[in-house]
């Protein structure tokens, strides 16, 4: 199982690896480690990380950290099946240019949640190969997950209010 020093061995090697500014930070809570890293650095990073053993991507994730910046993040879960263990992985970007490069040509299972997350967030994943709104129409504006996003937006049609929604019928 990764512990507190293992966290920061991983961090070690992917900072000799990839350079200094690969790695932002390391926490360690709550017996699961997180490593930040720069955007720049995902692919090299994720592969790294799964010569070690973690070749698993369980989920990729889009977070709002609305008021601070940057802003917007990506997590990538990954687990290692033999050991029974995971790393959590993650990045920041601002919302003026929220852009990272794709992982789908490594990890096939980012496909939808990468769609999902630029529908949802507004995060460009460069390098994915049908990079299109997944859960709301194409010409949707906004993106609803951000914190910024107006609640309340369009009414819904329901049977007690159908007649005044979509007039008589």
């Amino acid at each position: 199982m990764l512990d507190a020093a293992g966290l920061e061995l991983i961090a070690h090697e992917l900072r000799e690896a990839e350079g200094e500014s690969a790695v932002v930070e390391t926490v360690f809570f709550r017996g699961r480690g997180t490593v930040e890293i720069a955007p720049s650095h995902v692919r090299p990073v994720l592969a790294r990380l799964r010569a070690r053993g973690y070749d698993f991507l369980a989920s990729v994730h889009g977070v709002d950290y609305y008021p601070h910046e940057p802003r917007l993040g990506v997590h990538y879960e990954l687990l290692d099946m033999r050991r029974v263990d995971r790393i959590t992985v993650k990045l920041r970007v601002s919302t003026d240019t929220p852009e990272v490069e794709s992982v789908t040509a490594d990890w096939p299972t980012a496909d939808h949640q990468e769609r999902e997350i630029y529908d949802m967030f507004g995060v460009v994943f460069h390098g994915h190969r049908d990079l299109r709104r997944i859960l709301m129409p194409e010409d949707y504006e906004g993106h609803p997950q951000r914190r910024d996003f107006p609640v309340g937006g369009e009414p819904v049609a329901f049977t007690f209010n159908e007649r005044d929604m979509l007039g008589p019928l």
